[in-house]
């Protein structure tokens, strides 16, 4: 490269720095402050189950969402129930079949008078502004974007020159009607978040839950709502929509959900048991004292090393009192080096630890699957039980996750939980990485429910085999360590001494992402 081709690229690397710097935010506006609505107990939803209510007093009830199509009833009808209000915060709301049924259902919500509050992390908005305050324009509906990129600048180019600002997302996933009922867990809302296919157990779990759990939750909403990094759509937007526009987006919406009655999620709205026994209000709820932990938005805007405002704290003393075992499902899962020494000392009181998180090949953020493999031989050696994911994404699925970004995957393990001794249980957004515990924000409930625990920890024991790989870590006579993988393949036994399904560049190119100084953003 001569001196002048030299010079030509230190200037316009610095020119693209200098754009992306330039992005900026509008500051010209006032930020309404409003709250969440407590005095609800004569709602729909504040009186149902009132007389289990009674005999639990400052308890909550629990019911798990693991299949797919439940989870998306379940959200469907407690919108069509609500009366005051819905708080509802996401990652991500695909442009798809279910996201369109989801803001649909938001905004028959509205018509009925119910306030709507949606706050959305403005990762996949790019694009989106006109259809989001088309539907902010409803008078009932509010929208904020969370943690926005400047819309005079491209996102890519932010992403790169903001970075530790803009890689730094709201992960948080909550759906709560009228503060008395919420939903909890790692699902975003997108056509492959609420599959039902009985083949993709562990796939991904949501936790309905009544009572003070939901009150709890919508003060954490509030918090991040009337957070500086909340924006109105209506001032990001670049020009709002007129009325007649706002008219045609809409019929074109309605013909599109017209489109959508035969669906497989309107007909499991209609038909099934789940729907049945909460339009009946039948529905058998586990009763527990529930503490929701969740990050300060202020995580954001102070150093990673800040940790009082992190949801990791919170979870410190549920750890600290593990005396028999721990299971863990977490996707993403980098333990680092603190994390291996806390297993390591859970290991030497004699508890025993069982792990589910992605192979290689179900894996949709291979650079996680780096970070993660480093540590394999560690926490075989020290006795904890790791399992990944019996999955094979073809080209096609990592073609199709790479054009539309990350999480979109069916065929990944996506739930976020732990269970603690077989008596608590873990619910919610966060992973076992650097991402979750310093980087992003996320929320969670932790819960007392045997019932709950042993039905997870029991299917884990039953379904484990059928669905994972097991690991082993194996010691030639030289002393040397090689790690086997033990499962079923077409039915059959069979054993892999590199990661199964996958090829050597593959795996070259993991082997590759292990050198760089990269954990603590994974």
């Amino acid at each position: 490269m001569t001196r002048k081709h030299k010079i030509t690229f230190i200037v316009t690397i610095l020119a693209l720095f200098l754009m992306g710097g330039c992005a900026s935010l509008p500051t010209d506006f006032e930020r309404h402050e409003s709250h969440a609505f407590m005095d609800t107990d004569d709602t729909h939803f504040g009186k149902a189950s009132h007389s289990e209510k009674l005999a639990h007093p400052n308890q909550s009830g629990f019911l798990l969402l693991g299949n797919g199509l439940d989870a998306f009833v379940a959200r469907i009808l407690l919108a069509q129930g609500a009366e005051r209000s819905i708080d509802t915060q996401y990652y991500m709301i695909h442009n798809d079949v279910v996201g369109s049924l989801f803001i649909d259902q938001l905004y028959k919500a509205a018509e009925r008078g119910v306030r709507v509050r949606l706050l959305v992390d403005d990762i996949d908005q790019g694009g989106r502004d006109f259809g989001t305050a088309v539907f902010d324009s409803h008078p009932n509906v509010e929208v904020r974007i969370f943690n926005p990129f400047g819309r005079n600048a491209g996102r890519t180019l932010q992403f790169v020159t903001g970075f530790g600002k803009q890689t730094r997302r709201g992960h948080n996933k909550s759906f709560t009607v009228d503060s008395q009922a919420t939903i909890l867990g790692g699902r975003n809302i997108g056509d492959e978040y609420f599959e039902a296919d009985p083949e993709l157990a562990f796939v991904d779990l949501d936790v309905l839950a009544f009572g003070p759990v939901a009150r709890s939750v919508s003060a954490s909403f509030d918090q991040y709502w009337n957070s500086e990094l909340s924006y109105p759509i209506s001032v990001l937007v670049e020009k709002p929509p007129t009325p007649q526009e706002i008219k045609q987006r809409k019929k074109e919406f309605d013909d599109f959900i017209s489109q959508q009655a035969d669906s497989e999620y309107l007909r499991h709205l209609r038909d099934s048991s789940l729907a049945n026994r909460i339009r009946q209000n039948r529905v058998v709820y586990f009763w527990g004292h529930g503490e929701v932990v969740a990050d300060d938005p202020q995580k954001l805007t102070h150093d990673t090393d800040d940790t009082k405002y992190h949801l990791s704290e919170q979870l410190k003393p549920y750890l600290a009192d593990i005396e028999k075992e721990l299971i863990i499902f977490s996707p993403y899962f980098v333990p680092g080096k603190s994390g291996v020494a806390f297993f390591k000392a859970l290991r030497e009181k004699g508890v025993r630890v069982k792990i589910l998180t992605n192979s290689l090949s179900s894996t949709d953020v291979g650079v996680v699957h780096a970070g993660y493999s480093k540590y394999r031989k560690d926490l075989l050696r020290m006795g904890v039980e790791l399992y990944e994911l019996n999955k094979n994404l073809t080209k096609k699925e990592r073609k199709e996750m790479k054009e539309g970004g990350v999480g979109r995957s069916k065929s990944s393990l996506h739930a976020k939980s732990f269970v603690f001794d077989r008596e608590k249980v873990f619910i919610g957004s966060f992973n076992l990485d650097a991402q979750s515990r310093i980087q992003n924000t996320e929320i969670g409930v932790v819960f007392e429910s045997a019932d709950i625990a042993n039905l997870m920890a029991e299917g884990f024991d039953q379904k484990i085999d059928q669905v994972a790989f097991s690991l082993e870590l194996k010691t030639s006579e030289n002393g040397s360590e090689t790690i086997l993988w033990h499962g079923l393949v077409d039915g059959k036994q069979q054993t892999f001494d590199v990661d199964p399904y996958t090829g050597f560049w593959r795996r070259f190119g993991i082997g590759f992402m292990k050198l760089l100084p990269i954990e603590s953003l994974l």
